[in-house]
């Protein structure tokens, strides 16, 4: 089962926002999902982003892979360099 970690489209009609959410890389979109770890709000100035690093984490360390755009995300939030930092200084 591959993991992924990406974006779930919330909110009415031209008016979205997105929940960051665990999910299998098989399921749709918007369908089932494993656990919720944020939240992203594009419409507002700056864009509003809510993250649950410590889950992030967790699931980055197990093998989750980020779509490109969380990828994005997260590595402004600067989660990916702590995530590199703690996966390569172990040696």
């Amino acid at each position: 089962m591959s993991v992924k970690i990406r974006l779930k489209r919330m909110g009415s009609k031209k008016r979205p926002y997105y929940r960051i959410v665990v999910a299998d890389s098989r399921s749709p979109r918007d369908g089932r999902f494993i656990e919720n770890v944020g939240t992203y709000s594009p419409l507002t100035q700056p864009a509003k982003i809510t993250l649950e690093e410590e889950s992030i984490m967790n699931w980055l360390n197990n093998g989750a892979q980020p779509s490109d755009t969380v990828r994005n995300i997260l590595s402004d939030a600067g989660i990916m360099k702590k995530y590199h930092e703690a996966k390569y200084s172990k040696k």
